[in-house]
């Protein structure tokens, strides 16, 4: 299994507009962060996790030419905005693109894109895509794919286990349940925002320090990160078992 972090960054993206704070003008390339998302390749197979706002540059800057699916988390804006960019693939292949997600993220996203699904507008004007609503672990083209029920402040939205590798971003708590569901990882990438102070949907990255420790994972990365962290100084803080992830970062999974 192959994943590429597409992007690292909260939904600002860093730098911020309008920000000239010491992250926002630094020179490690680290520190510069599209919305977070990422690619996740095994046994042939092409998934996408989220298509924010900056689809359309992760995928110029790390091209597949396909994507087998989408796995959407939630329907925040930095999740789904750039779901009109996978048109592309629709051009080239002719055929639909099928995507998962729980009930109230296929809702909030057919609520943003109702013209997908609007009998109007033929030909290429729109993305082609089988939404469908999952609520359990499911197999896609031969693919096990385990949803990790989190919470977002209230909303309840889904990470992904697929194999030995979690994704779960934008949560400040992981049920019981889910943990049961997290044994066993050897990667696992984690929603971390900002050293503090504490936020009300996310965790900050003390709490996703001790979160991760408990899960066990060997190897923990975090993500979807804000302008408050400096990536080689926060890093240097981190557990050795606790890494910062960043735009390009490629993980090799066995």
């Amino acid at each position: 299994m192959r994943v590429t972090f597409l992007g690292s960054g909260t939904s600002t993206g860093v730098p911020v507009v309008g920000c000239s704070c010491s992250v926002c003008r630094s020179t490690d390339s680290r520190n510069v962060r599209l919305r977070q998302s990422a690619l996740v390749e095994l046994d042939g197979k092409v998934i996408l996790i989220d298509t924010t706002p900056d689809l359309r540059t992760q995928l110029l800057r790390f091209p597949v030419d396909w994507i087998d699916c989408i796995l959407f988390t939630h329907a925040h804006a930095d999740h789904i905005m750039g779901l009109d960019d996978v048109r592309p693939f629709n051009f080239f292949h002719r055929k639909p693109i099928v995507a998962f997600a729980n009930h109230w993220t296929a809702a909030g996203i057919r609520r943003a894109f109702s013209y997908i699904w609007a009998d109007t507008q033929p030909g290429g004007g729109k993305p082609q895509i089988d939404l469908r609503v999952v609520e359990a672990a499911f197999d896609h083209e031969g693919i096990s794919v385990t949803p990790i029920p989190v919470t977002h402040g209230r909303w309840e939205i889904f990470g992904y286990r697929i194999g030995d590798f979690a994704y779960i971003t934008d949560t400040d708590g992981i049920p019981e349940a889910s943990r049961a569901l997290l044994e066993g990882l050897e990667v696992l990438a984690l929603d971390g925002l900002r050293p503090g102070p504490p936020h009300p949907t996310h965790f900050t990255i003390p709490q996703a320090i001790d979160v991760a420790l408990e899960i066990g994972a060997k190897q923990t990365w975090l993500m979807h990160l804000s302008h408050d962290v400096d990536h080689g100084v926060v890093e240097s803080t981190l557990p050795e078992t606790l890494r910062l992830a960043y735009d390009g970062l490629v993980l090799e999974i066995a």
